[in-house]
């Protein structure tokens, strides 16, 4: 299909995991109620951003994927025929846990899980202390309505991970995230950084001439400490904006993607034709300072 009406849903949590969990499925019938075909959901979706401490009682909101929560989502996915990309704190087994959004096609089909490669672990995301890095490498997600791609969070940053994922055949690279302005902070650094944190993925969508869906959690939390910032986007392949959330509200919104539109900005913009293949090799380096 070329045209695909895409949901995002950008909330707020709670600290109970099964009244997020509800919270979120009822968000997806709101999407599809809306027309929407793929349903993105936010990063860690069913908690609060638990990764501002270092406390080993938090391992306890991990899960197997698949597990209950995908089984959950997996039949609303089946009853409203959406795909649903859901971000959830995996145990893979005693002592090893990672940061993994499943996909769940239309028909309620398990299609397989992402886990997050980079891992950051700065003043309030210690992330490093709970999940281990993806070991599935970059991938991709062939649903009844598009070919996807995701990537999570901090993956933001990294060029490297969009263009493997837009190489492997992604149509659209959708990013659950959360991200956040400490409450002390300046309004000019807060301005900033959210400037920073766009920009990074609308270049992703001009370099590989994809959409990109960013979908980010809203509201304060760690006591009021925090803000996370909202700001969910939709980029077009040249990197403008067809869609941009508020900073302090939740919402469910659908956006028409046309997937063709890749071909037509690939072509005028041929960024791949050119690219030097047999100059990249450097890039494997940690860096070059040899």
């Amino acid at each position: 299909m070329a045209k695909v009406q895409v949901g995002l849903v950008q909330m707020s949590c709670v600290k109970d995991k099964a009244a997020n969990l509800q919270k979120a499925i009822e968000k997806v019938r709101e999407a599809a109620a809306k027309s929407a075909q793929i349903v993105c959901l936010q990063e860690l979706f069913t908690s609060l951003y638990f990764c501002d401490v270092e406390d080993y009682e938090n391992f306890k909101l991990a899960e197997a994927i698949p597990g209950s929560s995908t089984d959950a989502l997996s039949e609303v996915a089946k009853e409203l025929g959406v795909v649903i990309i859901a971000s959830l704190f995996e145990k893979r087994a005693e002592g090893l846990y990672h940061n993994t959004t499943a996909v769940l096609d239309a028909d309620g089909t398990y299609l397989g899980k992402y886990r997050k490669m980079h891992i950051p672990d700065d003043p309030a995301f210690y992330e490093k202390f709970y999940f281990t890095p993806g070991d599935l490498g970059y991938k991709i997600f062939q649903t009844k309505f598009a070919k996807i791609g995701v990537l999570i969070c901090w993956d933001q940053w990294y060029p490297e991970a969009a263009r493997i994922t837009a190489l492997m055949g992604a149509e659209i690279l959708f990013y659950p995230t959360a991200i956040g302005w400490a409450t002390s902070q300046d309004e000019a650094t807060n301005e900033e950084q959210y400037n920073a944190w766009q920009t990074i993925q609308r270049s992703h969508a001009v370099a590989n001439g994809v959409h990109v869906v960013s979908v980010n959690r809203v509201g304060f939390e760690q006591d009021g400490l925090m803000k996370f910032w909202g700001g969910s986007f939709v980029s077009n392949p040249f990197g403008s904006l067809i869609y941009k959330a508020s900073h302090d509200n939740e919402e469910t919104t659908v956006v028409e993607i046309d997937t063709k539109k890749t071909d037509h900005y690939r072509t005028h913009w041929p960024f791949l034709r050119d690219r030097r293949i047999d100059s990249y090799q450097p890039i494997t380096k940690r860096f070059i300072d040899e």
